[in-house]
């Protein structure tokens, strides 16, 4: 799964003469939390809310509402916006590119083909590939087991509840406890509880959950 895939597009940009009030409702009205910042169609930065909201005067001023209207008038996204962007090109794989927002603490990257803004993708966005992952909107028995790390042994598992007429509707495989096994969780439809717990004693190391799902 590429990053351009899972983007959102089209993406909203504001100039960088935009005053503070007038980016702060837009974000606000669009219902977003950073956006790029462009130049004569080109991207030279990106703002937060948090950023407007840093550089906005604080409510326990002195200044009248007046006064703080025509300050908030005077600065633009210019001043504040982050100038130095890290960006991802839309063919990137979308874990790489969680990795980089992970690493450097930051809710979206600017998406980019050819030197052109195409998108950007944001922690949402990559929560509901998560959601599709883990198939939290998907009926079916929820497991998470500890196995352990041999060559063969997620195809194993996989055969026997397919073999039984099980199908698996979301698979992810994570860190162990140690280097010497993994963690499983995994959905499957067609196989009741109890029948799947039975299934798979044998062949793991221990069954951490296991639940049936409505959603």
């Amino acid at each position: 799964m590429l990053v351009g895939e899972r983007m959102s597009h089209p993406v909203i940009t504001i100039p960088e003469d935009m005053p503070l009030a007038d980016a702060l409702n837009l974000m606000r009205h669009e219902r977003i939390r950073r956006t790029p910042v462009v130049r004569d169609g080109r991207m030279v930065g990106i703002v937060s809310e948090k950023d407007l909201l840093n550089a906005s005067p604080s409510s326990a001023t002195s200044l009248s509402v007046w006064e703080l209207n025509y300050l908030l008038s005077k600065v633009t996204v210019k001043e504040v916006m982050t100038r130095d962007v890290l960006s991802v090109s839309d063919d990137m794989p979308i874990e790489q590119a969680a990795r980089i927002m992970v690493e450097n603490k930051i809710g979206g990257l600017p998406v980019m083909h050819d030197d052109h803004l195409v998108g950007i993708i944001t922690e949402t966005d990559l929560f509901k590939v998560f959601l599709e992952m883990m198939g939290a909107r998907e009926r079916g028995v929820r497991v998470t087991v500890l196995v352990k790390n041999e060559r063969g042994q997620l195809a194993r598992l996989t055969q026997a509840i397919a073999s039984q007429g099980g199908n698996f509707v979301a698979f992810g495989q994570f860190t162990g406890e140690d280097p010497s096994n993994c963690m499983v969780t995994f959905k499957v439809d067609g196989l009741d509880e109890e029948r799947v717990r039975v299934i798979l004693e044998p062949l793991v190391v221990k069954i951490v959950d296991i639940r049936t799902t409505s959603v």
